[in-house]
């Protein structure tokens, strides 16, 4: 579970438009001259991002240095409504906002590191040592950033070596045991040209046992490595460009069967992924235009092995191997006359994805899942395998490509702003396919006296191909207007409303259930699946209205941040698991959802040294018309998605003297809930909330935090699914400790 004291840090730079005294200890910049920086960096945003027309919350950079931020998941929660569940692998790295999220395939938020977009949601989760400034924003980002961001958009920015000169090294030890360790040095090599180079490892020990073989599960060995350069050949004109390499290998999984509560497999489970990526911004300002260029290339090579039932008996594994290539590019121009601000693009992009998933069918499989099924209907001439291993393959090309132009205005009206924007987006995807399978079984003669005899053998030799595709147009407005109160300080009240969109694609994990079938098929048992109905889903559309305020009073010692939504959600893409004994997954559209709720932030510090944040979040989101031709959900609460979040904390900073600085004292609470598990709500986990703090030592070039996490030992699950028609949970981290060491050497 992510650390307490991460949350803490979001929600204070979130709700806190003023500067703590351990800023002040340590010379770093406070919130106010950060805001200065955001036009340098960010490209489709104003400098004053304080008072944009949507929910937003913001981690800056002496908070992100100080609280140790390193991944999305690490801001989980600390928005309202905005929830990354920590469970699997770092392949699921679903998001769950205002009601809405994605299990598979199509994310609902986007996520750019350095104005470079992630195309792939599987390719969200991993570790960056050196950010800056991580922006949350919730409600449709479609105009501006295109497909999957219905929900909201996620922008990182990574330490500019032209701002920062130095080293900055950083060692974590904790329960688990777990250690992380990061180094980074940034250079200026002459007055238009300066490199960065960092390194970053992790290992996690695992704080579940598998009951099988003893072994520990959830384990991670995982490291990246980063080089940033910029280059300002001349005063208008700047180019840079990120390379990254990452690699990560987890061990297992910690689910364990609902019935019993054991974690107990038999078969090996792991997931591996090496990944690269290189980003190219090229931007060019003269007076009140700019031009930017924004180029990627980015590889994903992954493999996820499954023992698919999780139990301690040979049924299946599945396999899944990937190499993607996406190619993007974004050109953006922008400019202002006046009270009048003008901003268009063009965006397009390029992705191909090969994908080997064999499934194994094994003998407890073979004999419960087809023998005995199949015999129960014909008991007079039952067969058998006649091998008792036999593989479903399912071979896949998956390219992808898109373009879309895009356009927003902006005119000031005295203390009245309207921005109106609209987006064309098109996307073409297909899906090429191979399902084979070469095995074979016998049929007996059980109809006279004594042993069977044999009637004849069956080969099974099945080698189909294919391929789908599907194309999308899109229609993507946005409208927005916000008033600036009459006061002193940065206060405003906005409405928009905004079409959210999210692109429709083809279920690859269905392809050995449509093999299986067609085996059992062949036997005069189950059901024919139609591939293109169960392969293919289509696009998620929504309709978000949205009431908002930002207000800071008291001389900036109290912010307050608060939101009413209202989201009519279309074809909502949901997972579910196919009815009976099934491998695999499938993405369905839902029919109609709606989705209401509220969002509040307040920070307030009432002297320098204590400072105290709220956040709540609540979201109601439920089918209006769901019916999946057995069962009318029409009523019930959309799974996965929790029902509140929660933030409370408060925070003291002692100065000491010139050698120890300072002692920094943190104390919070969080919580999540209700979620429902399924459909039906029949399942859920109750909202929980877990107690965590830090006391942290600061002597300026150095600092020493010592920090516990879940202090309560609070018991709780962050997630639930079924296999063959069996329940399985994973549970949430339990109690934890440990100490992070930080250097830093300034040049």
């Amino acid at each position: 579970m992510k650390r307490f004291r991460m949350g803490v840090a979001g929600l204070v730079v979130t709700t806190s438009a003023w500067a703590t005294v351990a800023d002040d200890l340590t010379a770093e910049p406070d919130t106010t001259k950060w805001l200065d920086e955001v036009s340098v960096t960010a490209i489709k945003q104003s400098s004053d991002i304080s008072l944009l027309p949507t929910a937003l919350t913001v981690i800056g950079e002496s908070q992100v240095e100080r609280f140790n931020v390193l991944a999305v998941k690490n801001v989980s929660e600390i928005a309202p409504n905005f929830y990354i569940p920590d469970y699997g692998s770092r392949m699921t790295s679903s998001i769950y906002v205002r009601g809405i999220g994605a299990r598979i395939d199509q994310p609902v938020v986007g996520l750019n590191i350095d104005n470079v977009p992630f195309l792939n949601k599987d390719n969200y989760d991993f570790d960056l040592g050196d950010i800056e400034r991580v922006e949350i924003m919730r409600g449709p980002q479609s105009t501006l950033y295109g497909r999957n961001t219905m929900g909201g958009q996620i922008n990182i920015y990574t330490i500019s070596p032209m701002k920062y000169q130095g080293s900055r090294v950083m060692a974590e030890t904790g329960k688990g045991p777990v250690m992380r360790m990061s180094i980074a040095h940034y250079e200026k090599l002459s007055d238009r040209l300066a490199m960065g180079i960092s390194g970053y490892f992790n290992y996690c020990g695992g704080y579940f046992t598998n009951l099988y073989d003893g072994r520990k599960v959830g384990t991670e060995k995982s490291g990246s490595l980063r080089w940033r350069t910029e280059w300002r050949p001349r005063a208008d004109l700047s180019i840079g460009n990120v390379a990254a390499f990452a690699l990560s290998h987890q061990g297992g999984y910690p689910y364990e069967y609902a019935v019993s509560g054991e974690i107990n497999y038999n078969d090996t489970c792991f997931y591996r992924r090496n990944g690269f990526s290189d980003g190219l911004t090229v931007r060019w300002i003269s007076g009140d235009v700019s031009v930017s260029s924004v180029s990627s290339v980015q590889y994903l090579n992954d493999n996820m092995t499954l023992d698919q039932d999780f139990l301690p008996l040979d049924y299946f594994t599945l396999t899944q191997k990937r190499h993607e290539w996406n190619v993007t590019h974004d050109m953006v121009a922008r400019g202002s006359v006046g009270n009048y601000d003008w901003l268009g693009g063009v965006f397009g992009f390029y992705k191909h994805t090969s994908m080997w998933a064999p499934v194994t069918f094994k003998d407890v499989g073979i004999r419960r899942l087809i023998e005995e099924r199949r015999n129960e209907v014909n008991p007079f001439y039952p067969i058998t395998w006649d091998e008792r291993s036999f593989v479903l393959g399912s071979d896949f090309s998956c390219p992808v490509y898109g373009l879309a132009l895009y356009h927003q205005s902006s005119l000031d009206f005295g203390r009245f702003n309207l921005a109106m924007g609209l987006r064309l987006d098109y996307e073409h995807a297909s899906l090429r396919y191979r399902s084979h399978c070469n095995t074979g079984y016998t049929i007996w003669d059980a109809t006279g006296e004594g042993d069977p005899t044999v009637f004849r053998k069956e080969p099974v030799d099945i080698d189909d191909t294919g391929r789908l595709s599907k194309s999308f147009l899109q229609l993507l407005p946005k409208l927005t207007v916000s008033y600036r109160l009459p006061v002193e300080s940065a206060s405003d009240v906005y409405m928009s409303v905004a079409k959210g969109y999210k692109s429709g694609g083809f279920n690859t994990q269905m392809f050995s259930d449509v093999l299986q079938q067609r085996i059992m098929g062949m036997m005069g048992v189950g059901a024919q699946y139609d591939v293109d109905d169960v392969v293919s889903y289509k696009p998620e559309k929504s309709w978000n209205y949205e009431l908002g305020a930002h207000m800071t009073c008291a001389d900036g010692r109290v912010r307050t941040d608060m939101a009413l939504f209202y989201i009519d959600c279309r074809d909502q893409q949901l997972t579910m698991f196919p009815d009976g004994t099934t491998t695999g997954r499938i993405t369905s559209n839902a029919g109609k959802t709606r989705s209401y709720g509220a969002e509040v932030q307040i920070g307030y510090s009432p002297v320098d040294r204590w400072s105290f944040n709220f956040s709540y979040g609540y979201t109601n989101a439920r089918f209006r018309e769901f019916f999946n031709g057995k069962t009318d959900y029409s009523g019930k609460r959309v799974p996965y998605a929790p029902q509140n979040t929660l933030f409370a904390d408060a925070t003291y900073v002692q100065p000491i003297n010139r050698s120890l600085r300072s002692i920094t004292f943190n104390l919070g609470v969080r919580g999540v809930g209700s979620i429902y598990w399924n459909e039906e709500n029949d399942f859920k986990q109750p909202f929980y909330a877990q107690l965590g703090g830090e006391m942290t030592f600061d002597f300026g070039w150095l600092s020493v935090g010592v920090w516990g996490e879940n202090i309560t030992n609070t018991k709780f699950h962050t997630f639930w699914f079924q296999s063959i028609g069996n329940a399985f949970v994973q549970r949430g981290k339990p109690a934890r400790m440990g100490a992070t060491v930080r250097l830093t050497f300034d040049s």
